[in-house]
């Protein structure tokens, strides 16, 4: 049962009769008892009186998915299959983070008739947003009084990763087809699809002279190459604990999305074959064997109930997982976060032996760009501690950078908003140099 706002109302109203019978003589105490009586009494009644929300029939209906930052809506029709008007109050039971109302919605329906709810959501973080139950209270006859009851009635919504970093794709798939089209550089040597025959030009690689084709032409003709377009692209992404740490209004992990989704839209468009893999100890999400229009909502529906997770990454497992996902990737992006020289020593041993012949690895980092300022400001002590405490890790995230490219890797380290389309852009040049 549940109180509504009209009993304390009613209590208050009991001072005036109250006072009234203690001046005519009768005792203040038996005249508070007797109506505090008299409330009970009609409090019993309305709940007595008042309809068994378990009686309704609920029926649920929600978005499967929806973009973060984006607004759903929730539907609930409640079916009043009794024979009399019901009076109520409707709360949905949305966990918090899905921004939904808090206040609850005032219904009657009618006998044999049904009414529509509509909850608004604003959900504010990414992943699986449930509602497990309708809690509905039943107003009594009085309005006093009445039943509540929490109706089990599940429902859920898939919040998709952003993907902010779209803004740069078109630029870079115009960048993509000047390669691709007249203004594309033609590529000498193996591994390349042939393109055309052009007169050989000195300081061009004589191992590409086609001899069938001079002897006919009379002139030295050169074979031309163009970078195949079904290349294979391995994104790693660390969901181990480093991936947990705060750049800005989001986790290193969210930042690293926004850098794999752009890669990826990017490299499809290109015709190339992209596999992904979440990993720390265990696989959190894995794409791989998609290709075309169907990539990017594959990619943001395996990403989306990814979190971090605090454990230290089994780097060996993770390049192993990756191996089985294309057994020559010619270009393989980890996304991590790798920046003390004390807990990199495992991922520096592990990334050794992960390039091979034809392979190139791009190591991608999300940076705080308040560690730059933090390095150059002065003033107190504690602001000079905090100075050097900055400075120590920019030298060491340096050092880690260095190691990494002994290692035959390319380091890239950037903003949140900057490392997606520097990965891009690599990407890119990639391409434009014949590599990939």
């Amino acid at each position: 049962m549940f109180l509504s706002g009209r009993v304390p109302l009613l209590l208050a109203i009991g001072v005036v009769p109250v006072v009234l019978l203690d001046t005519a003589g009768i005792s203040a105490w038996a005249a508070a008892g007797g109506w505090l009586l008299l409330v009970a009494v009609l409090v019993a009644v309305d709940v007595v009186s008042a309809p068994r929300p378990d009686a309704l029939r609920i029926a649920r209906d929600a978005p499967d998915r929806v973009k973060l930052g984006d607004r759903a809506v929730a539907r609930t029709r409640i079916v009043n299959p009794t024979d009399r008007t019901v009076r109520l109050r409707v709360r949905d039971g949305w966990q918090p983070t899905a921004g939904a109302p808090g206040e609850r919605v005032r219904l009657t329906i009618p006998a044999r008739e049904s009414r529509l709810v509509e909850t608004p959501l604003s959900p504010r973080r990414r992943g699986e947003l449930r509602s497990g139950f309708i809690a509905i209270r039943a107003l009594g006859p009085l309005g006093f009084a009445g039943r509540q009851a929490s109706i089990e009635a599940p429902e859920r919504i898939r919040v998709l990763p952003p993907f902010r970093a779209r803004r740069h794709l078109a630029s870079r798939v115009q960048r993509l087809r000047e390669l691709d089209g007249a203004t594309s550089l033609q590529v000498r040597g193996q591994g390349t699809e042939f393109d055309s025959l052009r007169e050989y030009v000195r300081g061009d690689d004589v191992r590409s002279i086609d001899w069938r084709a001079t002897a006919r032409a009379g002139t030295t003709m050169l074979r031309t190459w163009r970078p195949e377009r079904d290349r294979h692209v391995t994104i790693i992404l660390d969901t181990g604990r480093t991936s947990a740490a705060r750049v800005g209004d989001e986790t290193r992990l969210d930042a690293t999305f926004e850098a794999a989704l752009l890669l990826a839209a990017l490299a499809t468009r290109a015709g190339d074959h992209v596999h992904l893999l979440g990993f720390d100890r265990i696989v959190r999400a894995r794409v791989t064997g998609v290709d075309g229009p169907a990539l990017l909502p594959a990619l943001v529906d395996a990403l989306a109930p990814v979190e971090p997770q605090l454990i230290d990454t089994d780097w060996d497992a993770a390049f192993a997982q990756a191996r089985r996902l294309a057994r020559r990737p010619s270009l393989v992006v980890v996304l991590t976060a790798q920046e003390s020289l004390a807990s990199s020593r495992g991922f520096l041993s592990s990334l050794q032996a992960l390039p091979d012949a034809g392979t190139t690895v791009l190591v991608g980092t999300v940076s705080d760009a308040g560690l730059s300022e933090a390095a150059r400001a002065g003033g107190s002590v504690s602001e000079l501690y905090r100075a050097a405490a900055a400075e120590t890790t920019l030298r060491e995230a340096d050092e880690v950078a260095r190691a990494m490219t002994r290692t035959g890797a390319e380091a890239l380290s950037d903003t949140p908003e900057g490392l997606p389309p520097r990965i891009a852009d690599r990407y890119l040049a990639l391409k434009k140099a014949g590599r990939l």
